[in-house]
């Protein structure tokens, strides 16, 4: 580990050392909304090329790093990615998400799932982040990161995306056994790919539980937070000095127990007042957030408004700022270059409360 002042920035947040400004990147940075990221998915119309051959990912994932300059540099994949490294055959379809193509139904099916190899199953996630981070050196933090058990259980089952789970709460509520082995599998499986994404480069990782939202609070301390728990505690047993980052989609109901997972830092969304997120969560957790990714629709005086009310309210210890949710794909690239512009003039000697 290096000293200090060779530690990039959003490293030493994530640890909780005071910085100069709070550190800035984008969920979703990589992608739709830039010219680049189009051209090249012209050329590479099958999204698991573009995140699987390295050349292309690596392209794609330093496409803002070469536009903006962000802290954070995040491998470009998606969560499902590790499964087929399970033995759950999957695609991922333009524009629509994971397509499981024989979807998890029976305790048999679980029953033959195998453990996540990762240097057999997913050798090009090293080669990805290697060179993120001999790319970019010290001025950006590489994140790597990994979907939660109750997400990944939720494409699995559900076979897609969803927008009433009903398939998956259809277990949990009817056969709930057979639900639990299938996210203690999960939870083991993406604790090894957490692993390996560190080993691998990556300085912080990120997992999104992007589905435990649609949780009531009681089902979320049954299926959800008992799992990130189990990957979060088996990360930390190997490699505890590395920051984890917890997301939830639609937290707001649960962000307490967001902070009782064992992540060091919670992502908050736009859906909580960062002053009350602050409250709700304590002075020792950290966190990430939370503009609303539409206010980039908004004019340059509207941006830099939201900015510095997130900022203040954040306060001047242990925030990441970023989006509440990943950024939209219509838009307008120089919209985002202001918002990286913004957040880097920030001092927080003077923007205190």
């Amino acid at each position: 580990m290096g000293v200090s002042s060779t530690t990039p920035r959003l490293l030493r947040a994530a640890r909780g050392e005071v910085v100069d400004r709070p550190p800035v990147w984008m969920m979703r940075q990589a992608g739709r909304y830039m010219k680049a990221y189009r051209d090249l998915r012209e050329k590479y119309p099958s999204f698991r090329d573009r995140s699987e051959i390295p050349d292309v990912a690596i392209e794609v994932s330093l496409q803002p790093w070469k536009a903006f300059q962000p802290d954070g540099v995040i491998l470009f994949s998606d969560i499902v990615t590790p499964l087929p490294g399970l033995g759950i055959d999957m695609d991922i379809a333009e524009g629509k998400g994971p397509i499981i193509h024989s979807p998890l139904r029976t305790k048999e099916q679980i029953d033959r799932l195998h453990p996540l190899e990762p240097e057999a199953a997913l050798p090009f996630i090293k080669t990805i982040l290697q060179s993120l981070r001999s790319e970019v050196g010290d001025k950006s933090t590489v994140l790597g990161f990994v979907g939660a058990p109750w997400t990944l259980a939720a494409y699995a089952v559900e076979g897609k995306g969803s927008k009433t789970y009903s398939i998956i709460k259809n277990m949990a509520f009817s056969d709930p056994t057979i639900l639990h082995q299938l996210l203690s599998k999960l939870a083991d499986a993406i604790a090894i790919y957490a692993r390996y994404q560190i080993d691998s480069g990556a300085q912080v990782v990120q997992m999104f539980d992007s589905w435990a939202g649609q949780l009531s609070p009681q089902d979320y301390d049954t299926f959800a937070l008992p799992y990130q728990k189990r990957v979060f505690q088996q990360v930390k047993e190997t490699h505890p000095d590395t920051p984890l980052i917890l997301l939830v989609s639609g937290s707001a109901g649960v962000l307490e127990r967001m902070a009782q997972s064992g992540a060091d830092i919670v992502s908050v969304d736009w859906a909580v007042d960062m002053a009350d997120a602050r409250a709700r969560l304590g002075k020792q957790v950290k966190v990430q957030g939370n503009l609303d990714p539409g206010v980039l629709f908004g004019s340059k005086q509207f941006i830099r408004d939201r900015i510095l009310d997130t900022v203040r309210k954040a306060g001047n210890w242990g925030h990441i700022l970023n989006l509440g949710h990943g950024v939209l794909p219509e838009t307008p690239e120089e919209n985002v270059a202001f918002f990286f512009e913004t957040a880097k003039e920030l001092n927080l000697a003077g923007v205190k409360n």
